[in-house]
């Protein structure tokens, strides 16, 4: 699973609050986000020399003979929190799933019939997980009399009659009727944001611009809100699935499908079978009007779902999916295991995509065009990677239990960076896991937990970035510390060994040792079952007289449950002036370590932890020379990154020599930074940014160009302006270069803005409602108003902030009216995304403050009436946490 709804919810609040210019009293006040921790942090080399000793109290000299006995702790009366695996009682050997639908209630009849035998002990009884289901039967399969049974809308207990052994396999058959909107409350975390289990979207079809679909979302323990089952992670079995729909619709499951049969009273019935056994969470339906796209791959189906309007772009949107099926196959040493390889997207998904055996599932995000897609393929590509690895990690080979989560996670977390290293290279591979170690630490500064985290309060907080960013940076330190041939190595032996099984993580160590011979758990024990992360602190030294450079590393990491002195192989490259390097190996063990060089002159550079391997917050104690001289000379992403960081807040011509031929850089991502750190009052500087803005190749790159030559004034860029607008620039090269032309000839621009109008995709909208809102014109209102019920998502976010700005430009109190009923509606609907609402609240607070500026205190009045409304109605907590940070001062 990839998650990503409330996360970037979350994130994009910050960054959106973070980055809306403000003037005066008329934006909504925000709080000061908490910083994000510094990981690539700097500091000048330390003063030398000896500070005067004071004279010591004399309260403190007394205790200097006596002995000081440290206070008792208390020591707990409990064991600590401890969640197990589940204890298996029967196995669950197979589950057919016999289904329908009643739209209008959003509820699924079915009937599953289940194969089981007891796991070792004899029994006369089964419990399965059935949540909040009406039962109509339990019987044997094929028999007529009615089993007893107990149910607490939980959990059913069926009573057998007599007494199995475990060499006594029996089936039972339960007709129910699933009800997953028929609750008290609904559940649902950061991760996955409802716990239905089984949705039911635009049931009624009222809503003309939502097609009406049906499907799953199992993990974490969700699908026992449709079919009955284990619903636990370690239980595995095969799967046939009947479903029942109209003509219109398309049905996907797991596995592949058999046949479809159509019914007497116009339906279908498409019959899907699973022949090898994976976990019930993993078990899926998804029911729509589709467009389905066909591809092979190695002799079986690879299947592309989009909404119709998307067919067209079905293997953009899903890009590279039989390549990285050869790709991973035989990276791992292992063809891909199933039958089938589907990816369907799916319209208001919990979270962001879902590894269901054989058949994906992804969030609307996923779905654009071509054009679209030039601004963030990545994010697709990502994705797509992320869950088809999940086919071995986590489908193939699942973790026990919720607490070894990272063994699925931390392995799809990983297959990014693979995929990115073998189609684009090393520095787009570590350019992405620079951000995903940021992530981690980040989520790490109020304190962390053991990768394999067994005392969890709930199950869901196991989807966070240690299992996912944490586990993928660590996997990446032990391919390092091993090597390529026996990384991989252990992985296929990994695969073989624990195919269609659970594992734990000492199954991992036990494998990565038979393969290397090696003891590892004192990398294991530090990593996977130990908190924390190093923070290092270096300095280096030099003695002419003795020939010798020296580098000092002290451990300065602390916290409940860290691990206070990790033990780190680390490479240290030493750089002479001409920029020829030798490679020394060398071992932290201790708190502090001081580690010596023979060398016949002072170096330029000493890099330690010169692979970037090290999952660390590093203190590196460099002068800016040396900076310099690492972005020039050493070539991985992260030290000429690490360099650029350093450098920044330089105000040198050193800095400025460096970010200029950073410009150059191989990598755009390096280009970008250097293109924000520059002069552009230097001519020179301007004639290599106008290069970029003309011929660069990356969208991002050629936007932060066009946006600084704007900044220029300078009339002789139009022409560029007006390349960048072109059919075939990406969209956010089209907003920059509309925005420049709006400062350079603001009747071009708007003139030019109405061929945008027409354009489909919804990546325009930001771009026209930016310019209509800096430029009021009342010609344009119809705009916002046809767009109003179509942004949703970040898009949301700048949609209302500058319809805000276009009513408030305008000044007509009936239209600033209007526009606040509008807000008001979508404020106070529960059924729109908390995007839109969030957008059309903080929109309404900005009014608020505007009217208060004018000092028309009756419209404010009326306004904060209408505030405090739509917070006490809000039932998000997030969102009013958020909300409350309109209040006036």
């Amino acid at each position: 699973m990839r998650k990503l709804f409330l996360p970037a919810l979350l994130a994009v609040f910050t960054l959106y609050m973070a980055c809306t210019p403000k003037s005066g009293s008329q934006m909504a006040s925000t709080p000061t986000p908490a910083q994000e921790p510094v990981v690539w942090d700097t500091m000048g080399k330390p003063l030398m020399g000896e500070e005067e000793e004071a004279e010591e109290p004399v309260e403190y000299a007394m205790m200097n003979e006596a002995e000081v006995m440290p206070e008792k702790q208390q020591e707990p009366d409990t064991l600590p929190p401890y969640n197990p695996s589940n204890t298996f009682e029967h196995d669950l050997l197979h589950t057919k799933i016999e289904i329908s639908f009643d739209w209008p209630k959003k509820r699924a009849n079915g009937t599953a019939t289940l194969t089981m035998r007891p796991w070792f002990y004899p029994t006369d009884k089964v419990t399965l997980d059935a949540k909040n289901f009406d039962i109509k039967s339990v019987t044997f399969d094929g028999k007529p009399e009615q089993l007893k049974y107990d149910y607490n809308n939980e959990r059913l207990t069926i009573h057998l009659g007599k007494t199995y052994t475990r060499e006594n396999e029996f089936k039972v058959a339960i007709q129910y009727t699933a009800k997953p909107d028929e609750r008290e409350s609904i559940g649902g975390s950061a991760a996955i944001t409802q716990d239905k289990g089984l949705y039911f979207i635009n049931a009624d079809g009222a809503d003309k611009e939502k097609p009406m679909q049906i499907w799953t979302q199992g993990e974490t323990e969700s699908n026992s809100f449709w079919f009955p089952t284990v619903d636990k992670p370690n239980e595995r079995c095969t799967q046939e699935m009947y479903i029942t729909v109209e003509q219109k619709f398309k049905t996907l499951s797991n596995g592949v499908m058999l046949s479809s049969k159509k019914n007497a009273d116009g339906t279908r019935t498409d019959y899907w079978k699973m022949d090898k056994p994976h976990a019930p969470y993993l078990f899926m339906m998804a029911i729509g009007e589709y467009a389905v796209v066909k591809d092979k791959w190695r002799g079986i189906d690879v299947d592309y779902y989009v909404e119709p309007k998307y067919e067209p772009y079905a293997r953009d949107i899903y890009p590279y999916t039989t390549e990285m099926l050869d790709f991973f196959s035989d990276k791992l040493g292992y063809k891909y295991p199933w039958s089938k390889f589907a990816q369907v997207v799916v319209r208001d998904y919990v979270s962001g995509a879902m590894e269901n055996t054989t058949s994906v599932i992804f969030g609307e995000f996923m779905q654009k065009n071509k054009r679209e897609l030039l601004d963030d393929h990545m994010t697709n590509e990502k994705v797509v990677a992320h869950e088809m690895f999940h086919h071995w990690f986590g489908d193939l080979v699942t973790t026990e239990s919720w607490s070894n989560l990272t063994l699925n996670e931390g392995f799809a977390n990983y297959s990014e960076y693979l995929w990115l290293e073998h189609k684009h290279g090393k520095d787009e591979a570590d350019f992405h896991e620079m951000q995903e170690r940021q992530g981690y630490v980040f989520s790490a500064a109020g304190g962390g937990h053991p990768l394999i985290h067994f005392g969890y309060d709930n199950r869901e907080d196991m989807f966070d970035a240690h299992s996912y960013n944490k586990g993928g940076a660590i996997l990446h330190m032990l391919r390092n510390q091993i090597g390529d041939d026996a990384f991989f190595t252990g992985l296929q032996r990994y695969l073989k060994k624990h195919e269609f099984t659970d594992v734990e993580a000492h199954e991992l160590r036990l494998t990565f040792e038979d393969v290397t011979g090696q003891d590892l758990n004192w990398f294991f024990n530090q990593w996977f079952f130990s908190a924390g992360h190093p923070n290092l602190d270096i300095n280096y030294g030099w003695d002419e007289s003795a020939k010798k450079a020296t580098v000092t590393i002290t451990q300065t990491q602390e916290g409940e449950g860290v691990v206070r002195i990790f033990d780190l192989p680390l490479t240290v490259d030493i750089y002479d002036a001409s920029g020829k390097v030798t490679s020394e190996g060398i071992r932290l063990t201790k708190r502090s370590q001081t580690f010596s060089f023979d060398a016949p002159s002072r170096p330029a550079l000493i890099d330690t932890d010169a692979d970037r391997a090290l999952l660390a917050i590093k203190r590196d104690n460099h002068t800016p020379e040396e900076w310099a001289f690492m972005y020039r000379n050493v070539p991985h992403f992260l030290a000429r990154w690490e360099a650029l960081e350093a450098l920044e807040d330089e105000k040198t011509a050193l800095k400025d020599q460096v970010f200029e031929a950073a410009l150059k850089d191989r990598f755009y991502g390096i280009r970008q930074k250097a293109l924000q750190n520059v002069d552009p009052s230097k001519a020179t500087v301007l004639s290599v940014v106008a290069g970029i803005a003309d011929k660069d190749t990356d969208p991002g790159t050629k936007a932060t160009a066009l946006q600084i030559l704007a900044e220029t004034g300078d009339k002789q860029y139009i022409p560029l302006f007006q390349k960048g607008l072109a059919p075939d620039q990406a969209y956010s090269v089209v907003g920059a270069a509309l925005s420049g032309l709006t400062k350079l000839d603001p009747l071009a621009a708007v003139a030019a803005s109405k061929a945008l109008q027409n354009d489909e995709s919804e990546s325009i909208i930001p771009v026209l409602t930016e310019l209509y809102g800096e430029n009021p014109d009342r010609a344009n209102l119809p705009f916002f108003e046809q767009k109003i019920d179509k942004v949703d998502y970040m898009g949301a976010f700048s949609f209302f902030e500058n319809y805000r700005k276009f009513l408030v430009g305008i000044g007509d109190p009936v239209l600033i009216g209007n526009g606040i009923d509008r807000f008001k509606n979508i404020a106070l609907d529960a059924n729109t995304s908390q995007w839109r609402r969030f957008g059309a609240t903080k929109a309404i607070a900005d009014i608020r403050n505007f009217y208060k500026e004018k000092g028309e205190m009756d419209k404010v009045t009326a306004l904060r009436t209408l505030l405090s409304e739509i917070k006490e109605k809000e039932k998000d907590e997030t969102l009013k946490l958020y909300y409350n940070m309109f209040d006036e001062p």
